[in-house]
């Protein structure tokens, strides 16, 4: 036995006996939520204003803006348009490991291309990149994780953008997750902005050939148009105190719209947050809530959009129900089809990933060079019976 479940049902205890006072502070923020909604519903000057006045205060602020619409808005499901190609990427990642034998990264991206109605098989594809020795390695060190999950999200983008230019529009190219690529907490920050620069380079020519781009959130956490409703009810004079209030802790946006209607969306917002500064224009980064349930059991997605989508109905409109038809395929998950084929295109297994270690070192061999071995730590790991952690 490797946990002490005495010690665990104590807190399990503990955390039951508060849940119910906990639920009743909870329900009683959500009914005031929905309440600022109604009534800051038509108010978006002021709304605008007290952000900006916020923002002067706490730079960082991340938070919904409203643009056009009623906070409060729903729209209902357009049709998909008779013809449009569908275009998702999804990638996967190796990350370098001291306790392997070989020091190496790998990431690898699975594309898929569905014309709905022509009859035709999707085509799938996959773009493998491996590092190796000094590829592995920034001006301050030892690519970290999060620089290469940036680098595996570049990969995606572009692979979209090579794939939209090979078919014929209109295209709706999606990725699993936002359109904004975040920064490292431990890289490089010279390769950040390196890979920004391209990310942003990437998005422009995907804009120029017209693509209507989508970032699928699923499940999202987010709090943007509450934290919006918090800064709604706060005075102007109160708001340099931003950063200390959160009157609303504990709602969600997702709870917040899950009185959208099965297959509708919501408003669409703007994005407050540092990286504005940096998606200027066309490239702004945008976002909606849409309802991919198909009965009376909401379940909310939210789905990130280029100002160049945002302000165009018909990709709006185009990419509402390219979405919902995708998700129906799957019946009761309503998690779209296409998106789901891309992640398991991309998935690198376990047998994969030591095959192409046993490749790797294989090569190193026959030329020659240096070859290493597991550490000791991963070596009993290894041995039959043991349980990894």
């Amino acid at each position: 036995m490797t946990i002490d479940y005495q010690q665990v049902i104590q807190k399990i205890r503990e955390i039951a006996a508060g849940a119910k006072q906990s639920d009743e502070q909870i329900s009683a923020r959500r009914l005031r939520a929905s309440s600022l909604l109604e009534a800051h519903a038509n108010r978006l000057d002021e709304l605008l204003y007290k952000v900006d006045q916020a923002c002067e205060h706490d730079p960082s602020l991340r938070c919904a803006l409203p643009v056009s619409d009623a906070l409060n808005a729903s729209v209902e499901l357009p049709d998909l348009p008779p013809q449009v190609t569908l275009i998702a990427a999804d990638g996967s990642q190796i990350n370098p490991d001291r306790h392997a034998a070989l020091f190496f990264s790998l990431i690898n991206v699975g594309a898929i291309v569905i014309e709905p109605g022509s009859g035709k098989t999707p085509d799938i594809f996959t773009f493998s990149d491996l590092k190796y020795g000094e590829e592995l390695y920034t001006d301050t060190g030892l690519l970290g994780e999060d620089l290469i999950a940036m680098g595996r999200d570049l990969a995606e983008r572009q692979k979209l953008l090579d794939l939209a230019e090979k078919y014929p529009s209109p295209v709706v190219a999606l990725t699993d997750g936002p359109v904004e690529v975040w920064g490292p907490k431990d890289g490089s920050l010279e390769a950040y902005r390196r890979t920004l620069e391209t990310h942003l380079l990437v998005l422009s020519r995907l804009q120029d050939r017209d693509v209507t781009l989508g970032g699928l959130v699923d499940k999202p956490g987010a709090n943007l148009v509450v934290r919006l409703l918090e800064i709604a009810e706060m005075h102007v004079e109160n708001l340099k105190d931003i950063r200390k209030k959160s009157s609303l802790r504990g709602v969600s946006d997702r709870w917040l719209f899950r009185q959208l209607p099965p297959g509708a969306r919501s408003a669409v917002f703007g994005l407050q947050s540092s990286s504005r500064a940096h998606y200027k224009g066309g490239l702004a980064l945008h976002f909606f809530y849409l309802n991919t349930s198909s009965d009376g059991h909401p379940y909310l997605v939210r789905v990130e959009i280029p100002a160049w989508v945002a302000q165009d109905e018909s990709k709006l409109n185009m990419l509402h129900a390219a979405l919902i038809s995708q998700c129906r395929i799957l019946g009761a998950r309503s998690y779209p089809y296409i998106l789901h084929r891309a992640h398991e295109i991309a998935v690198v297994k376990l047998q994969e990933k030591q095959q192409v270690e046993q490749m790797l070192m294989l090569e190193l061999l026959k030329a020659g060079a240096e070859v290493g071995e597991p550490s000791n730590k991963q070596a009993t790991k290894d041995l039959p019976g043991r349980g990894s952690k």
